[in-house]
């Protein structure tokens, strides 16, 4: 009785909300989880005949199986979802998930890496390689912008704009943002595209892509992780850096060294604020620190 419904919500997340294809499938196994469990509680409804209690019910076996806090409210957040979709095009006129309570996040930042250790990083590149110049390139763009590494992935030559210093990206759900980028980053991808990229034949459909593989086809996101896993390595980092975290790093050092929230946002592309000022919570152990150390009530308290 859900597949029409599953079917109808792929079609409004596709084309109402523009999202990925991952997305997509994300927030349709979201929904996926909560049939699977109605028909294996024996107490199979359609999305109108849900009651919050069903909903409880049902966060309290996925807890039970040992999913995460994290991954509960996940599927939460997409249960949301799929009740805006059954409200809007009014399949369903109450929302079960309106008061539904989601598990208290503790909410974390991953490893942030300091200047000095992206610039340790991006020393690692063998520049004598054919892809060297490349891979400075994008690592200087990712930590320059504080791009999600799709987006470096996607990056088009024509949204480059060197003489202003700006690029044009295309973030999630295809929404479009400028982006300041630094001097070493245009410099680099000039250098990238005047030795490098000249020398190799893109294949169809990615002529306007920027950072290409030798065989002139776009970027993977996992080719971006394996090159920069390997440089970590490299350097002697003993911390858990993805590409995310250049972006986590560049948003990091912005906000230490005082930087608008709301620019902070609008640069990272986040559609609310409450996801920026995350990175608010980093001042915390400078805070303390410099209490600890300069003045005396602080001191050996902690």
């Amino acid at each position: 009785m859900w597949d029409a419904y599953k079917k109808g919500y792929k079609a409004w997340l596709q084309l109402e909300k523009s999202l990925a294809d991952n997305s997509v499938e994300a927030y349709l196994h979201d929904v996926e989880k909560l049939t699977s469990y109605l028909q294996y509680s024996g107490h199979m409804k359609t999305p109108e005949a849900i009651e919050r209690k069903d909903l409880e019910s049902f966060i309290r076996y996925i807890a039970e199986l040992g999913m995460t806090p994290g991954s509960q409210a996940r599927i939460i957040s997409g249960l949301r979802s799929f009740y805006k979709y059954c409200l809007t095009e009014q399949l369903s006129t109450l929302d079960p998930t309106a008061l539904l309570e989601g598990p208290r996040l503790k909410r974390s930042l991953p490893d942030i890496l300091s200047f000095e250790e992206i610039e340790a990083i991006i020393a690692e590149i063998d520049l004598s390689k054919p892809e060297g110049g490349r891979n400075k390139a994008i690592l200087e763009t990712m930590y320059s912008c504080g791009l999600r590494v799709s987006e470096v992935v996607n990056l088009k030559i024509s949204c480059v704009y060197p003489d202003i210093g700006f690029v044009r990206v295309t973030g999630k759900g295809d929404k479009e943002r400028l982006v300041p980028i630094g001097s070493d980053a245009i410099k680099y991808i000039t250098l990238y595209q005047t030795t490098q990229r000249i020398h190799v034949s893109p294949k169809p459909g990615n002529d306007d892509i920027l950072f290409l593989n030798r065989r002139g086809a776009k970027l993977s996101r996992i080719m971006i992780f394996l090159i920069i896993k390997q440089l970590v390595q490299q350097a002697g980092i003993a911390k858990n850096v993805s590409p995310h975290t250049f972006r986590h790093s560049f948003a990091t050092h912005l906000v230490e060294g005082g930087a608008d929230l709301r620019a902070v946002q609008e640069m990272l592309g986040h559609e609310s604020i409450t996801t920026t000022e995350i990175y608010t919570h980093l001042d915390r152990d400078f805070l303390r620190t410099t209490l600890q150390q300069y003045h005396p009530a602080f001191r050996n308290s902690y």
